[in-house]
């Protein structure tokens, strides 16, 4: 077994409609069918993650009752701000780095997981961003502790499986 967690998927199909990225997710629906999941006006996200970038989501609204035009970022982004309702902003989180906020160690998966077992499921707290990530890390030949600190990591290009899997954490 390696130090490091492997996925156990490959990539998605991504058709772009309305610039809108429409995946084919075969792992969701009875054997032989296929669903097909919009990420609709979230595909910033998905599409900076395969880029090797972090996106998140801000009000930016100055009528808003709760962040009066100097919301935090959030991630997972949010098409449209809770409080007001107005559409968010988008922002690229540079150099992303963060804590181990919570965690799991994952000895067996269920039906139809996508990564290696075993795995550390993290929950990671990011400066300057209002939510926490959940994500996963990729080392497990170590134990971990609550506030570790990690660093973003991406699967791009050809490794790129067009979901959230794109997005890990690894030791810092």
């Amino acid at each position: 077994m390696s130090d490091r967690v492997k996925l156990k998927t490959t990539a998605t199909e991504v058709k772009v409609r309305n610039d809108a990225w429409v995946i084919e997710w075969p792992r969701a629906s009875t054997p032989g069918g296929n669903h097909h999941h919009t990420y609709g006006l979230l595909t910033p996200y998905f599409k900076g993650l395969t880029e090797g970038k972090l996106m998140g989501t801000k009000c930016t609204n100055p009528n808003c009752p709760i962040y009066k035009g100097e919301g935090e970022l959030w991630i997972p982004p949010r098409a449209d701000c809770p409080d007001c309702h107005q559409p968010m902003k988008w922002e690229e989180v540079k150099d992303p780095k963060g804590y181990v906020f919570a965690y799991t160690f994952v000895e067996r998966g269920g039906f139809g997981l996508e990564i290696e077992c075993p795995y550390y499921q993290i929950d990671v707290k990011l400066e300057g961003v209002a939510t926490i990530v959940k994500g996963y890390l990729v080392n497990r030949d170590k134990k971990i502790k609550i506030g570790d600190k990690v660093r973003a990591m991406f699967h791009t290009g050809d490794d790129a499986t067009n979901t959230n899997l794109d997005l890990y954490w690894e030791l810092s």
